[in-house]
């Protein structure tokens, strides 16, 4: 085809073989300069078509098939409400309102700089399935780099591979050398912050070399930490160096607490996404305004299925409460003089070994609370070491150190509390008081004599009252005590009733059935595996069990036997179980002896937190929600100073003591920053699901069937799975095969073995990609009531552009004219669809059938650019094409 042959104009649409359908901007020469979807590209008039418009098809009386038509505004359809919701895409969870609209809102900009700060349970690694998916189907994202906590790194790979099969890479620092150029090599890469941040051999060096990334992810992004005394954290400036040398075009970030209770932490965490809005060293009420533009935080109280209906219900927690036998009462009465006298002590030393033999306090009145038997085995070893162990206590004093000042997840607290009881064991270069080895030895000998502990006979009462025949998950912070209960479980209700979770998959001092002493390994996810498939009634997590690992498949039923110092790990816990797919109201029990200092700060504290939550349900609706922002911004140390200190304070002057130290705790002060983040966070509400589509996959099943008619195949349908054999023009692209079998288009499906097909497949993309190659653009029909002019929408400004290149938007009616889009558009589609007509004899064109292409289409257009101004679209400067029309056939 020579240039002279084709007559193009600004305006003119046209096709390219490599570029697809554009419309052209200027003609200069033998040039055009054409404005596809990927972009301008000035091309040869030699290598373009032109493309009649549905005005020049009307005009000349000459109809397209109108298959073809539908099945190209389904297509369109389909692409513009996937870019916009992800409704399509191939996840294998149903989808959430809330979820949808959080990649709604996520995907209206591109470059896109999010804070997701929903409540835990809601599912952040389905929004962020949900929102990779049209960013990798339409290739905006082909590098992804995910930073999140150790424990969590596996179960983001795990989940997004499931779930919707993208498939991350677990970093290896093995790999990670000169020679091996790792970062070029691989584009989508899962990696430990606390790994990644330390600067091994290089590693910051080859990241920064590396090609740039289009997408950062942070989870637990709190970790991401920057304080006006104490400066930022190892991790934040690790990433904030990445950012300042640009490696990323966009930043998603996930926390479900956000605020830690400083404005300057909360502003320098912004400032990592958005540096143009939020500067940590400038007044917080001049940068309010602009944290709905970055954050978004939904909360259990609001969120709903698609019918409207709440998803969680309340919590119900109970006490179950025990008094200590004769043996135990007259341990802990010894143990309080001893930490009493050592508090003492410890007054009278230099700083350093102040610090050493508090913490070793601390720690044994922690261990105690958890059971005589973990505090047993802890005074047994620090008898046995005395004398010998400076080297390894400097470690693991540093190691203390490190993790206390940026101790925020489970798996963490796991590593600290197992170094808390190492410390009491090996910390004997200070003594904890002058006669310290005596009083040990008397220690040891009062607890050798507690053979039968009352919280555990407590544990097994409940499990034979009010849990009976239930499953259960238990909750302890120590490994000793997690041993003690495994094996009371076993002994009471048969070897194989549990499994456990906790930092290192190992457990030591478990009896097998013959009464030996082993050590059991145990992988984390095959235990919870195990628990949630019914194969163990019982399953014994420390926190790293309270991270990462969703055990709401069959129970409902929770025991805390010891409980941290701090109730941010409560809430943590019962997230384990209160989660979206729960059936039933979770029910929690603690087990608790009322006479001991610990259980009467509980008490005090628990009055605390009520009175908070109060005052929160005074501002807002969401009182439970909130309280963990307010615990979450609490420091840790205020915990362990109520706890540590408490144990001085006798009956009488408990209370007094406890008010005037926890005076600032949930304050108004605090309450102000919580209804400042939460009043000025984007957030779901009910009034929001009349936005979100109510389509799924199966509202793709007849396009796809029709695809396949118009390349002559037939898609089999047996027991609903789905096969068929590829059509030839299909086949363009390694990795399709010539059959497909097994397939199905319901994302609820268990059975790994068959395919969830929906946008981001491979197969489903060459049909999409065809059915909008198709020509015809006008059709008529019996099977049309009145006439249907579909439209795109794109924004005439050029730059800044979002995931969502298109808005398919369709005008009917004859007098009275409306607008269709979205949800509404598609279902009126596959409608035309299931009515057209079934034989090409009533497909006509009437040419007596008067439809004024010029005065009517006017009209149509006229009315749509009028509503245009009404509607929420993400584009500057929205411009319209009329890209079909489809009539009625009058007889």
């Amino acid at each position: 085809m020579s240039d002279r042959d084709i007559n193009l104009k600004d305006g003119s649409t046209v096709r390219h073989q490599r570029f697809g359908i554009g419309e052209v901007q200027l003609v200069r020469g033998d040039t055009a300069l054409v404005r596809f979807e990927g972009g301008f590209e000035e091309r040869p008039i030699s290598e373009l078509e032109l493309v009649k418009t549905a005005i020049e098809v009307v005009s000349e009386g000459a109809p397209d098939n109108l298959r073809e038509v539908i099945a190209r505004c389904q297509a369109l359809a389909i692409r513009s409400i996937n870019d916009s919701w992800g409704v399509f895409s191939t996840s294998r969870i149903n989808l959430l309102p809330h979820q949808l609209w959080v990649c709604h809102k996520t995907l209206r900009k591109w470059p896109v700089n999010k804070l997701i700060a929903d409540d835990v349970g809601l599912g952040k690694t389905v929004e962020a399935g949900l929102i990779l998916w049209p960013l990798i189907a339409k290739k905006r994202v082909r590098r992804i780099l995910v930073l999140t906590p150790a424990s969590l790194a596996p179960q983001w790979q795990e989940r997004l591979r499931i779930m919707f099969d993208i498939r991350l890479t677990m970093y290896s620092g093995e790999l990670d050398t000169e020679r091996s150029d790792y970062w070029n090599t691989h584009d989508f890469v899962v990696a430990s912050l606390p790994t990644l941040r330390k600067d091994i051999n290089g590693r910051h060096e080859r990241m920064l070399k590396a090609e740039d990334w289009d997408l950062l992810i942070v989870d637990e992004a709190h970790h991401l930490n920057a304080q006006e005394d104490s400066g930022a954290t190892l991790g934040y400036r690790f990433v904030q160096s990445l950012i300042e040398h640009n490696k990323f075009q966009s930043k998603l970030f996930f926390t479900a607490t956000p605020h830690r209770g400083k404005d300057y932490g909360f502003f320098a965490l912004l400032k990592l996404l958005r540096p143009d809005y939020f500067d940590p060293k400038k007044k917080a009420h001049l940068q309010q305004e602009y944290v709905k533009n970055v954050v978004i935080r939904n909360n259990k109280q609001s969120v709903t299925d698609m019918d409207g209906n709440t998803l969680f219900k309340p919590v119900n927690v109970s006490s179950k409460t025990y008094i200590y036998s004769p043996e135990e009462q007259a341990f802990y009465d010894k143990l309080t003089n001893f930490i009493l006298t050592g508090q003492a002590y410890a007054s009278s030393l230099a700083k350093v070994d102040q610090r050493a033999v508090q913490l070793v306090l601390i720690a044994m009145q922690k261990l105690a609370a958890s059971s005589v038997s973990a505090i047993h085995s802890a005074i047994s070893r620090r008898i046995h070491r005395l004398g010998d162990s400076k080297q390894r206590l400097e470690a693991i004093g540093q190691e203390l150190i490190s993790l206390g000042e940026d101790l925020e997840a489970p798996e963490l607290d796991d590593r600290y509390v197992e170094l808390e009881a190492e410390y009491v064991s090996t910390s004997v270069k200070v003594s904890l008081m002058e006669n310290e080895l005596p009083m040990l030895e008397e220690l040891q000998e009062l607890s050798a004599k507690v053979q039968s502990e009352t919280k555990i006979s407590t544990l097994i009462e409940l499990l034979d009252d009010e849990f009976k025949d239930r499953t259960v998950v238990f909750f302890t912070e120590y490994k000793s005590t997690q041993a003690l209960i495994i094996n009371t479980l076993n002994s009471k209700f048969g070897f194989g009733c549990s499994s456990f979770i906790n930092g290192d998959g190992r457990l030591d001092n478990v009896l097998n059935e013959r009464g030996d002493i082993y050590t059991w390994s145990l992988d984390r996810y095959d235990a919870a595996s195990q628990f949630k498939e019914g194969k163990v009634r019982f399953i014994v997590c420390t926190e790293a069990g309270g991270e990462g690992i969703d055990l709401q498949d069959n129970c409902f039923s929770m025991v805390h036997v010891d409980l941290p110092w701090n109730p941010m790990r409560l809430h943590q816990r019962v997230g384990r179980l209160n989660r979206y797919g729960q059936q039933h109201g979770v029910e929690v029990y603690t087990l608790r002896n009322p006479e001991t200092v610990e259980s009467r700060i509980w008490s005090l504290l628990n009055s605390k937190i009520e009175s908070v939550m109060r005052s929160l349900g005074a501002a807002m609706d969401e009182p439970e929600d909130l309280l963990q922002l307010i615990l979450g911004m609490t420091n840790k140390g205020f915990f362990n100073q109520l706890f540590s200190e408490g144990v001085a304070q006798n009956s009488g002057q408990l209370r007094q003591w406890f008010d005037a130290k926890s005076g600032t705790f949930g304050g108004e002060s605090a309450v102000k920053v919580v209804k400042d983040l939460v009043g000025n966070a984007d957030k779901f509400e009910y009034q929001n699901l009349d936005e979100v589509p109510k389509l799924d996959l199966i509202n793709m099943q007849q396009f796809f069937e029709s695809m396949l008619k118009l390349n002559g195949h037939l898609l089999e349908n047996k027991d609903g799975l789905m096969s068929f054999k590829t059509p030839s023009a299909w086949r363009s692209q390694y990795g399709i095969k010539r059959r497909y079998d097994r397939l199905t288009f319901d994302r609820s499906i268990k059975d790994q073995s068959v395919d969830v097909l929906g946008v981001g497949h491979m197969i489903f993309n060459k049909a999409i990609a065809q059915a909008e190659e198709f020509e015809g653009s006008v059709a008529v029909a019996k099977g049309i009531e009145e006439p249907l002019l579909v439209y795109t929408v794109k924004d005439l400004i050029t730059g800044d552009d979002g995931n969502q290149s298109f808005t398919a938007i369709a005008v009917t009616g004859t007098e009275d004219l409306r607008i269709l889009s979205d949800e509404a558009l598609m279902l009126h589609l596959i409608e035309l669809y299931d009515h057209m007509p079934k034989t090409a004899r009533e497909i006509c064109w009437d040419t007596s059938y008067v439809f004024d292409a010029d005065e009517e289409i006017s009209r149509y257009d006229a009315y749509l650019e009028q509503q245009l101004s009404l509607m929420s679209l993400p584009y500057e400067k929205p411009t319209f094409t009329l890209t079909a029309l489809l009539l009625p056939f009058v007889e």
